[in-house]
């Protein structure tokens, strides 16, 4: 996960110049990817500082897609490096308006659009472009930003993310999810007073009024597992 998953501006310069069809052990280009099929948008994406790990990567095809959960569990899991955790908050910062926008947080980036739209959603109304799961924004999504952000040492992005929220969620009815580029419309055929949307801005605002309580979710790599405590065939109580 750390080294095929993973997409920085160096990786992604190193698959630019894949060679394809190699197919022995030594082969760098692992998984056969064709380089012309990298999408123009990721190029433009890509800052120099920053980086994610990608939707999927299957033999000659990698989804290039940013996806918010899966990078934020990866950071409060320590599914990432602390490099790769710092990484995907410094991509983050630099995209706010792409991934942030009016209200946190995008679920995926970019839309699927056209023949892909089609195709992959299964024309499901719900899912045109900027909207629901294809690429719309979801309120329940800001704890585990805030999440991310505190574990990273960077409560700041956090408290600018909540400040947003704050402006629109109660004001909007607490709806499911948010339409448009920038997340500015309240989705098209969002549920209001959503228990999730309420549950998610009452934790990010825990979360960050008491930064400890972070550790009941977050799991550290290198943290010592404790023994398991058996019963002694003594035991007297």
């Amino acid at each position: 996960m750390r080294n095929y998953f993973w997409l920085d501006f160096h990786q992604l310069n190193n698959i630019y110049r894949y060679k394809t069809e190699e197919y022995s052990h030594t082969a760098v280009n692992k998984f056969n990817v064709i380089p012309d099929s990298i999408p123009d948008w990721v190029f433009d994406f890509m800052p120099c500082r920053g980086g994610y790990f990608l939707g999927n990567v299957s033999p000659a095809m990698m989804d290039f897609r940013w996806f918010a959960l899966g990078n934020c569990i990866a950071i409060v899991s320590s599914l990432a490096t602390p490099e790769q955790s710092v990484a995907i908050m410094d991509l983050i910062e630099e995209k706010w308006d792409e991934l942030v926008g009016e209200m946190p947080l995008k679920i995926c980036y970019p839309a699927l659009e056209n023949h892909e739209w089609r195709i992959i959603t299964g024309c499901d109304p719900k899912n045109t472009r900027w909207s629901y799961h294809n690429g719309g924004s979801w309120p329940v999504l800001l704890w585990l930003l805030t999440a991310a952000c505190i574990k990273t040492g960077r409560p700041q992005m956090a408290k600018r993310a909540i400040e947003l929220a704050e402006s629109r969620l109660l004001k909007d009815g607490w709806p499911e999810y948010y339409d448009g580029k920038l997340g500015r419309f309240v989705g098209k055929q969002a549920r209001k007073f959503q228990t999730w949307s309420i549950a998610g801005y009452l934790v990010a605002r825990m979360m960050l009024e008491d930064p400890s309580t972070l550790m009941m979710i977050s799991m550290e790599e290198d943290r010592p597992v404790k023994p398991t405590m058996r019963r002694s065939a003594s035991w007297n109580a």
